[in-house]
């Protein structure tokens, strides 16, 4: 009799498991909560799945958004292979896409990160000029003037800017931010519901990219 009860609890337990795992593959249907890419673009050599926030330094929505996508990022480190793609859409955009790949050559993205966000968004700085762009850069990461001057008007930031512009296109990218997974799917808030829902959707094609490729091995 308790042997029943065992195998009738490990049975229940188990059709629990997989009633939550179809409501939540249920919940998340393509074409109305994210769209798959007509054509994949090709990711990193990395054995992670790639996820993407497309994003751009001049959208409040990004910069509310930030601290979810960071605490996100921190507690998938070990499935997830995570960068950030500035979106180009104006003039203005691109000056900061061009500020975000002057901190990644100069290394100190995560040193200016949060503070050319508050920059813009608290402080109220233009910094679309690139003087206050150099003493922010001077004040948050000790980068010189002439360090951030040299890097800001490189030819190899230039070119990264318009790479993300071919890049921002193949995504299919129309309004930020957006994510990215695998370099096959994107999803929106707009799609999802809302930028925190937008975080259930990539887990779920992260988990769904994770699973098909250790099937595939």
């Amino acid at each position: 009799m308790q042997l029943t009860k065992m195998i009738g609890g490990a049975l229940l337990t188990l059709v629990v498991v997989l009633a939550s795992g179809l409501a939540q593959a249920a919940e998340f249907v393509e074409g109305m909560h994210y769209e798959k890419l007509p054509i994949s673009v090709e990711t990193g050599e990395s054995d992670k799945v790639e996820v993407v926030e497309v994003f751009s330094y001049a959208c409040i929505h990004c910069f509310n958004f930030d601290p979810a996508i960071e605490s996100w990022r921190e507690s998938n480190t070990e499935v997830v292979e995570f960068s950030r793609l500035p979106a180009v859409f104006n003039a203005d955009w691109e000056l900061m896409a061009q500020a975000f790949y002057t901190a990644q050559t100069l290394g100190v993205a995560d040193a200016v990160h949060m503070p050319i966000f508050e920059g813009i968004h608290v402080k109220r700085q233009d910094l679309r000029k690139p003087d206050l762009l150099s003493e922010l850069f001077a004040e948050t990461a000790e980068v010189s003037a002439e360090d951030f001057d040299t890097a800001y008007s490189s030819f190899s930031v230039r070119s990264r800017v318009e790479q993300a512009k071919a890049k921002v296109r193949a995504y299919r990218v129309t309004g930020v931010p957006s994510m990215i997974v695998n370099g096959k799917y994107r999803v929106d808030g707009r799609m999802a519901g809302s930028n925190t829902k937008m975080l259930e959707v990539v887990e779920h094609l992260v988990q769904m990219e994770a699973a098909a490729a250790q099937a595939a091995e």
